[in-house]
């Protein structure tokens, strides 16, 4: 099963909560605000750094059901998802540091960095929304269809219909085999089918 979708979610919100915490402290800098400030974005670089591990995990289990583009885009995907979990690792050590010191500079150069890694996470979950909807799940349609002009093509040559009959039945257990790996991957439960229910 794959866990990134799930990652994905607190390493998008955390960020968000720590800069909130952030601007709230530079507005009153109190200390009490300085150590949840902090300790928000200690949480939100562990999303990241977390986020960016069970990504590279998935990465090769979805990179044969993209197309080309797909794999491109996948491959930058990774390439900033790693840039992001070092930035926030980075910011967050030194806003720790400002906050144990009480360095103010310190910790308006984490928050101002903060902010800006929070920016490039809504575009990297932008990112991650197309790989899925516009790379992924239209390339799974391409294989099925696929499937199906080279069933098409041998029920064409033949010259009896079992032959026929028999090469629509090898695309439908291929077109199955490939929906159960898809399945498999995004840890979806398939439903029975009406014909399953019939038969129990």
């Amino acid at each position: 099963m794959m866990i990134h979708p799930a990652t994905a979610h607190f390493a998008m919100a955390l960020p968000v909560v720590a800069t909130v915490f952030g601007l709230a402290y530079l507005y009153l800098r109190t200390e009490i605000m300085a150590k949840i400030s902090a300790t928000t974005t200690f949480f939100a670089a562990l999303a990241m750094i977390g986020v960016w591990y069970t990504g590279s995990q998935a990465g090769p289990e979805i990179i044969d059901y993209l197309s080309k583009s797909g794999k491109h885009e996948l491959l930058e995907h990774k390439e900033l998802g790693e840039y992001l979990a070092v930035a926030m690792g980075i910011i967050a050590l030194i806003q720790i540091t400002g906050c144990k010191l009480k360095k103010f500079s310190l910790e308006l150069l984490a928050i101002i960095l903060l902010i800006g890694a929070t920016g490039v996470t809504f575009l990297q979950g932008k990112h991650g929304g197309e790989i899925v909807y516009n790379y992924g799940m239209p390339f799974k349609a391409y294989m099925i269809q696929d499937t199906l002009k080279e069933a098409a093509k041998t029920a064409d040559k033949a010259e009896d219909d079992e032959t026929k009959v028999e090469a629509y039945e090898d695309a439908l257990d291929e077109i199955n085999s490939i929906s159960e790996e898809v399945d498999k991957i995004y840890g979806n439960t398939p439903q029975e089918s009406d014909i399953d229910k019939d038969d129990e």
